[in-house]
Formats: structure tokens, C-alpha cells, sequence
């Protein structure tokens, strides 16, 4: 009688354990998952990581691409729940890749003009640069007519293509194309080149580890700014939300901390 009263009471108790362990349990995974927040949806972003300060390559940290465009992106995509995935790509492939909707936006310093409004949608310009002639010190070009005869390069794709095609209109140049900045350089250094056409502020970024570079920024009269804005697909569903966001951010100084971050202010 009394094993069996025993045994009747251990089976109760193992039964009442067991009712607890799974009331924590089922509690416990309720608490989780109602703490948890939903997995951020990922956009992929195309850039050309050989612009900067807007992007480029860290080798000190694996070849990170970092810069004030990723920076800017990043802050964007906080604000509306999303997380970026970047990759890099020539600048001449950025706007194929948005077409092809291969990725969702892009960030490269990109100016929106007419022609590539047609093709894709822009945020609202958050940069303002201006063009500039890069040489050498010691070929000693100052001005526009001392590109007489001389051939200037240009990466493919960019706004300062359409640039170096008014001036060729001004004073008898040949313009030579490469896919990236570095390659313009070298081909400079190399003598291939007399000059380059490159955004003022990327420009001198170059000017600070290379003292053989010098340039000159082209005036008002000879080239108008080149703003720099975030590039869609055609009716792409992001655009209006991350316009949104950049307007909020400019309109409460978040944008202007970010360019003095990587600019030092604007003049």
C-alpha cells in the first residue's frame, strides 16, 4: 500500500515538474520571440570604389570599402530598417546594374543628368563638387588653352566625360577613357596622358599622398558643379523613402557632421 501510495505521488511530482518545465519553457520562447525584432530586409548596393573620399578601398582592414557615400548609406538605411549590402563595380556598370535590377540603389558620386535621368530615378543632390584638371607639376598646365595638343583622360562613364568633350569643342585635345581613377593616374605618371578630369574633391585626396599632382578647378564659366544624388531603378520603390530620409537628414544637421567628417566642411 504504501509503495504504491509512493509510487502514485513520485508519478504525480514527475507530472507537475514536467507541467512547469514546459510552461517556463513555452513562456520563455514567447518572451524571445516578442523581444526579438524582425530580420532587416537587405538592399544591395553597387558603388565604384575608387572615388575618394566617397568610396575606396581600405587595405589596412581587408580591402573594407569605406568612405562618406557608405557612411551616408548606412545612416539612410538605420533610419528605415533596411541593411546594405555593398559591391563594387566599374563606374560605367552602375546604371546597366540598376536596369538590369541586379542591385537596388547606388552611391558613387553619381551626378544626375538628363540623359541618365532617363534611364534611372535620383534622390534629390545631396554633394555639391566642381571639376578639376589634375597634371603633373612638371607639365606645367594651368589653364584650359594649355591643353593645346595635348590629350587629356577621363574614366568612362562619369559626368566629366561629357566635360572633356565641351573642351575638346574649346582647344584641340585628344580624350583617352579608363574604367577607374587609379588607371588614370598611372597612365598620367606613365606619360600617356597630359592631364586628367576629376571631381575637385576627390582630387585632392590624391594631391595628399601624391606631391607630384597638382590641378586647377575649372570656373563657373567653364563648367557648371557637379552634384552628386542616390541612383534607382526606374519607379523603384525605395526612392521616395530614402529622399525622405536624406531631406530629414540635411534638414537636422546629420548630413553636414558627415561632410565635415570626410570633406572638412564645405566652402
Amino acid at each position: 500500500m504504501k509503495k504504491g501510495l509512493l509510487l502514485l505521488i513520485s508519478i504525480l511530482v514527475v507530472g507537475m515538474l514536467a507541467a512547469c518545465g514546459t510552461g517556463t519553457g513555452s513562456e520563455g520562447e514567447g518572451t524571445s520571440g516578442e523581444g526579438e525584432s524582425e530580420e532587416k530586409k537587405v538592399l544591395k548596393m553597387a558603388t565604384s570604389a575608387d572615388y575618394p573620399p566617397f568610396e575606396y578601398k581600405d587595405t589596412t582592414k581587408g580591402d573594407e570599402i569605406i568612405g562618406f557615400d557608405i557612411d551616408l548609406v548606412n545612416a539612410l538605411a538605420e533610419k528605415l530598417g533596411y541593411e546594405i549590402e555593398v559591391q563594387d563595380l566599374d563606374f560605367n556598370s552602375l546604371v546597366p546594374a540598376l536596369q538590369s535590377k541586379q542591385v537596388d540603389l547606388v552611391l558613387a558620386g553619381m551626378t544626375p543628368t538628363e540623359e541618365r535621368k532617363e534611364s534611372v530615378d535620383f534622390t534629390d543632390v545631396y554633394y555639391t563638387a566642381k571639376h578639376m584638371i589634375v597634371s603633373l607639376k612638371d607639365n606645367k598646365i594651368t589653364t584650359v588653352e594649355d591643353l593645346e595638343g595635348k590629350t587629356l583622360g577621363v574614366q568612362l562613364g562619369s559626368i566629366q566625360e561629357g566635360k572633356a568633350e565641351e573642351i575638346a569643342e574649346e582647344v584641340n585635345i585628344s580624350i583617352e577613357d579608363r574604367n577607374r581613377i587609379p588607371d588614370l593616374l598611372q597612365e598620367l605618371k606613365a606619360g600617356r596622358i597630359d592631364a586628367a578630369i576629376i571631381e575637385d574633391t576627390v582630387a585632392k585626396g590624391y594631391f595628399e599622398k601624391d606631391k607630384e599632382l597638382e590641378g586647377f578647378t575649372l570656373s563657373e564659366e567653364e563648367a557648371d558643379e557637379a552634384g552628386s544624388a542616390i541612383a534607382f531603378p526606374k519607379d523603384s520603390e525605395y526612392t521616395d523613402e530614402f529622399n525622405k530620409a536624406l531631406n530629414e537628414m540635411i534638414e537636422n544637421g546629420e548630413l553636414e557632421e558627415l561632410i565635415v567628417k570626410w570633406f572638412g566642411g564645405k566652402e
